[in-house]
């Protein structure tokens, strides 16, 4: 005779309500819902954007530019996903991203051509990074005094190489990756490299034992201790690869505008971070998505296109972003009290 099957009960033996997922079934489901709702958002500012100025908005120049202009802030907000669902916070990306810019661009290193330009700015957001992971990891520094330190010295050292003059890239296969004949089937190669960064960072962050690691870390790093994860070095790797993605956007940054400034950068880090907030990534640590993150980069430039278009002042549009990163936040605090 068959027996019947009992009823699940959580751990203290109670039946758990009718219809109330357990939490490890409650965050894919929290998960789609979050993405599902950024889709409608975006959506909502194409249709805006489409009413508001339809010849313009919906030209295609127009959205190649909205992709490009969100590629260099992109790939900035891959890395600064994986810091903070470490714990951690990068308050230097924006500065790395000017000092490898500008690096970069200099007249010796642009005697090495493309790959010059590109090993450099790549190389110098690796040891900037190096330094952040260092200072945090085995230096025992907060990382919002470490990378506020770096963030300082780099807008220096940056300042220090240009002497406050833009350097103009001169190497004609650096300045070709911008212009239409390099497209891709109409997409600009910035967005393929984006595309890429994003594609790795999303298989690194869901399917590997190092993006479990960072995510257990921002949980509880003690209890990761415990588990046997060497927690300093996982905090070194994951600013290892924030530098490395500031090298990137600034190799991009250089193809896009065609030179290296001390000003390039300028306050990437609050955009990184709101991004990577309203796309769902936990302040505090423990959870991160690259496809929430990437959704929040697309809302912002966005809304950035939409305000230019539109004539409107940039006071209004950092109102307006303001009110995003406060109603993420606060959605934020009210899905982890109902948990």
């Amino acid at each position: 005779m068959t027996q019947p099957v009992s009823p699940p009960r959580d751990t203290a033996g109670k039946i758990p309500p009718v219809g109330r997922l357990t939490p490890w079934r409650a965050l894919p489901a929290r998960a789609d819902v979050r993405t599902l709702s950024l889709l409608g958002v975006l959506a909502a500012l194409v249709v805006i954007g489409g009413i508001t100025k339809p010849d313009e908005f919906l030209d295609t120049r127009n959205l190649q530019l909205v992709l490009t202009q969100a590629s260099v802030i992109g790939v900035v907000t891959v890395g600064m996903t994986f810091v903070i669902t470490s714990g951690g916070i990068d308050l230097s990306v924006g500065a790395i991203v000017a000092l490898a810019s500008v690096w970069a661009t200099t007249v010796a290193t642009q005697e090495y051509g493309f790959a010059g330009i590109l090993f450099t700015a790549m190389l110098v957001g690796l040891g900037c990074g190096l330094v952040n992971g260092l200072l945090i990891a085995y230096g025992g520094m907060v990382p919002f005094i470490a990378t506020l330190a770096m963030l300082a010295s780099a807008r220096g050292l940056a300042l220090q190489i240009t002497d406050g003059r833009t350097q103009i890239v001169s190497i004609d296969s650096v300045l070709k990756l911008g212009e239409r004949d390099s497209y891709v089937l109409g997409i600009p190669p910035l967005v393929l490299v984006f595309a890429l960064v994003t594609i790795a960072g999303w298989l690194a962050l869901n399917r590997t034992t190092f993006g479990r690691r960072s995510v257990a870390v921002g949980g509880n790093a003690e209890a990761a201790r415990l588990a046997g994860i060497d927690v300093r070095r996982q905090r070194l790797y994951l600013y290892l690869l924030s530098g490395l993605c500031c090298g990137i956007a600034a190799f991009l940054l250089i193809v896009l505008s065609g030179s290296g400034q001390n000003t390039n950068g300028n306050l990437y880090e609050l955009d990184a971070i709101a991004a990577a907030i309203i796309g769902g990534t936990l302040l505090s640590g423990g959870r991160g998505t690259i496809t929430g993150s990437v959704l929040g980069v697309l809302i912002f430039t966005t809304i950035t296109n939409i305000f230019a278009l539109n004539n409107l002042q940039s006071d209004v549009q950092q109102i307006a972003k303001g009110a995003i990163i406060v109603a993420a936040v606060l959605v934020q605090r009210r899905t982890a009290s109902t948990n």
